[in-house]
């Protein structure tokens, strides 16, 4: 399984959650109904969707990216000890797998020097924090986290309503890296250095960025949420039901996958099965998944 590798001068690594079935595929795709699922059954089943219980298989993790002079975290699951109301089967984790696999490529959190967030639903933060004698602080003591304007300022507004409208997120992962002084709220298309840059991906969220990497002539585009399956490359107009604006999350996808077809670029996606990266290649009006295997 590969859980690694380049892009120019950048390593990177997966640091994964968990991976199995999770979701219903009718309940994360409304539009995969029963008839219209029927003609993708061959392909899906069983790498992508099990059969057994009608669930997409689907990875959480992480990337960890390693430049010549920064460590850096792409997005940071679930976490431990979270309580989730829209997301059941998430709160209240107390595994050691996301721990043990950073440290299995030689890190400790003290270690990370940045942290970015393609957008600040649950199973993108929950690491950001860790409970510590009933407080939340940030996992990572030394990392400077960086949050795009527009996401950030969607979900403050929106957490003022209550935990109810932010599944708790906000106030457990995002807001006691406020306080501890550690957030950088950085501009959409916000450089990071010549290398890293966020480019703004909305329709998932309002403010949902896909962080692209150019290194010494190689491209790469890590794509958080703007696909949560492969089924989605063959129908990208099918949002997930989490999304903010599904119209607008179908036409982002659609020029995502436009844009990074059948030009080398790896993407490197948030909940694909492993190895989770790979290729977007044309298929009619459509695109096909190819994994970089």
């Amino acid at each position: 399984m590969r859980r690694g590798g380049t892009v120019g001068g950048i390593e990177w690594h997966r640091i994964i959650e968990s991976e199995e079935p999770d979701f219903d595929v009718g309940f994360l795709l409304p539009d995969a109904t029963p008839e219209a699922l029927a003609p993708h059954r061959a392909w899906l089943e069983p790498r992508f969707l099990d059969p057994a219980t009608n669930k997409l298989v689907m990875a959480m993790q992480s990337y960890l990216l390693r430049t010549r002079h920064r460590t850096i975290l792409v997005d940071a699951c679930v976490g431990n000890r979270k309580e989730r109301r829209f997301h059941a089967p998430w709160a209240h984790r107390t595994s050691t797998r996301w721990l043990d696999s950073l440290a299995a490529v030689g890190l400790a959190p003290d270690d990370i020097d940045f942290v970015m967030c393609t957008h600040l639903h649950a199973d993108h933060v929950g690491w950001n924090t860790r409970l510590l004698d009933g407080r939340w602080v940030p996992t990572f003591p030394n990392a400077r986290y960086l949050f795009a304007r527009t996401e950030y300022e969607h979900w403050i507004e929106v957490n003022k309503g209550g935990k109810k409208y932010s599944d708790g997120c906000i106030d457990d992962s995002v807001l006691p890296v406020v306080e501890a002084g550690q957030a950088e709220i950085v501009a959409d298309d916000y450089a990071f250095d010549d290398e890293i840059s966020f480019a703004l991906a909305p329709g998932h969220t309002p403010g949902h960025v896909a962080i692209g990497l150019a290194s010494q002539g190689a491209r790469a585009v890590l794509s958080g949420d703007v696909c949560h399956t492969p089924l989605q490359c063959r129908e990208p107009g099918w949002s997930a039901v989490g999304c903010s604006d599904r119209a607008q999350s179908a036409a982002t996808r659609r020029a995502f996958l436009e844009r990074h077809c059948d030009t080398g670029t790896l993407v490197m996606t948030a909940h694909f099965p492993s190895p989770s990266v790979g290729f977007v290649r044309a298929r009619g009006e459509t695109f096909d998944w190819v994994y970089d295997e």
